[in-house]
C-alpha cells in the first residue's frame, strides 16, 4: 500500500529545495521510501523512509514538517 504524498518540490526546514519524484517500496521489508533529488550542487538522487520524510523536527521553539511542500514541479 502506498501512502498519499504529492509529487513536487520540497523545502528542507534547514533551506535546501529537492524534486520528490517517486514513493518507492523496498523489496524486502515492504517499507515505503521517498526518491527525491537535490535541486543543488550534484543534483544526488537521494532515499529516505517515508515516515522520516514526512517527520516534523523542531526549530526556534517551534513544530515544523522536516520538508515542506512547495508546489508543483516543472
Amino acid at each position: 500500500m502506498t501512502t498519499a504524498l504529492k509529487l513536487g518540490l520540497y523545502q528542507h526546514y534547514k533551506g535546501p529545495q529537492y524534486k520528490v519524484m517517486h514513493v518507492a517500496t523496498h523489496s524486502e521489508t515492504n517499507e515505503q521510501l521517498v526518491i527525491y533529488q537535490a535541486l543543488y550542487g550534484e543534483y544526488g538522487i537521494w532515499a529516505r523512509p517515508l515516515s522520516m520524510f514526512t517527520e516534523t523536527v523542531e526549530k526556534d521553539g517551534k513544530t515544523i514538517a522536516r520538508f515542506a511542500y512547495l508546489g508543483e514541479a516543472d
